[in-house]
């Protein structure tokens, strides 16, 4: 028994799905509509009688293919069987939604068509060591769709599709593609993402650099020294990062109006009633009318005596959903060179080492210094320009 599925694809899609190539590379942009293809195409297999493969760099990644699969399922009268995550048609075609975060479990079964989801956060491995081989015996197709991510495997597989191969096709498809997605969106997008990001993300490129937060840094240390008489009755804001162990604790300040960092300081292994004294005594000189201060571990206790002492502070808690829009706020501002910051060697060497990755669980980017150094100074600097640029819901 033959069961037809009605697709509609948008012309994107169509051309993918129409190509006769055995291996097709699919680098898409956000929302371009590659779990939709993926998922009509297994279901397409599976109603010829063939068994699919959807498989995703781990189990909870999978729900992105697994729901619209069960929905489907459900729709054309498939059994759907949900502790297996399988679809089984009436022609005895079956759709299997797998994990690649233990490659060995993929070995043994034969297959007819396989799509990695999310490929480039799937290990090498699991491609070449279990699921090329499930191909051989059927002389199986698969589709590989992600983001890119960098120039890691999932990039060398893109290559082979560029060549003149028979086997192998590749695209690159940005967000803008898909008719469906509003051009207002994508440009709202390019507004308030950092570059690097919104070329990763929405337009499909694969990044030397994938990994690097702020760009052009030079061009933005240029502010000049200042006396806090030049900036006498203008608004200023700071940022406190305070220091942990082996870290530093660091201050920021800057002035709203001349959109300039005025003064800075950074230090560590003194006690935190002295540190508390430092601080304040710099916000003596210079009075902001507003002290951006993260609260986490041991930020709470200063942060509370710093408010009974009548101190003008904010409390920021870093946690994993807002850490990314405070130092994408400070990526943004040095890419359009919106703010000029005080030139320090030490200072430079954090924002340049600073670096993003991007969970393969959730998709989302977290920040963060690499193993072994410091991110103080980029937080502090963060920390103020979030006041500066009087940002209210997270403050």
């Amino acid at each position: 028994m033959t069961i037809t599925i009605k697709a509609h694809p948008h012309p994107g899609q169509g051309m993918v799905q129409q190509h006769p190539a055995r291996f097709r590379v699919l680098a898409a942009g956000r929302r371009w509509g590659k779990t939709r293809l993926g998922v009509n195409e297994c279901l397409d297999i599976a109603s010829m009688g063939g068994r699919a493969w959807w498989v995703a760099p781990n189990y909870k990644m999978g729900e992105v293919g697994w729901r619209p699969l069960r929905r489907m399922g459900n729709k054309i009268g498939a059994e759907v069987r949900r502790a297996d995550r399988q679809i089984v048609l009436p022609g005895g075609g079956d759709v299997t939604v797998r994990s690649a975060d233990k490659p060995d479990t993929l070995r043994g079964e034969g297959l007819d068509f396989v799509v990695l989801d999310e490929c480039a956060f799937i290990a090498e491995d699991a491609w070449i060591e279990a699921l090329r081989p499930a191909l051989s015996d059927r002389l199986g197709r698969a589709m590989f769709i992600s983001t890119p991510k960098g120039r890691n495997w999932f990039w060398r597989m893109w290559q082979r599709g560029l060549d003149d191969q028979n086997e192998w096709m590749s695209w690159r498809l940005p967000t803008s593609d898909n008719p469906y997605i509003e051009a207002s969106e994508i440009e709202a997008a390019r507004d308030t993402l950092p570059e690097l990001t919104f070329e990763q993300e929405y337009l499909a490129e694969f990044l030397e650099n994938a990994g690097t937060v702020f760009r052009n840094i030079s061009a933005n240390m240029i502010a000049p020294g200042a006396s806090p008489e030049q900036h006498e009755g203008h608004n200023i804001v700071a940022g406190v990062d305070w220091g942990r162990q082996q870290d530093f604790t660091t201050i920021s300040l800057g002035c709203v109006d001349c959109k300039c960092e005025i003064a800075k300081d950074r230090f560590n292994k003194i006690d935190y009633i002295f540190q508390r004294g430092r601080l304040i005594a710099l916000c003596d000189q210079w009075k902001p009318s507003a002290i951006n201060i993260e609260v986490n571990s041991i930020g709470w206790p200063n942060f509370e005596m710093l408010q009974r002492e009548g101190m003008p502070v904010y409390a920021f808690e870093t946690t994993g959903s807002s850490k990314p829009p405070l130092i994408e706020n400070l990526a943004l501002s040095m890419e359009k060179t919106e703010f000029a910051f005080l030139d320090d060697p030490i200072w430079t060497a954090e924002l340049e080492a600073y670096e993003r990755q991007v969970s393969p669980t959730t998709g989302r980017s977290a920040y963060s210094a690499p193993q072994g150094m410091h991110d103080d100074t980029v937080m502090a600097r963060a920390l103020m320009l979030w006041q500066a640029n009087n940002i209210p819901w997270l403050i």
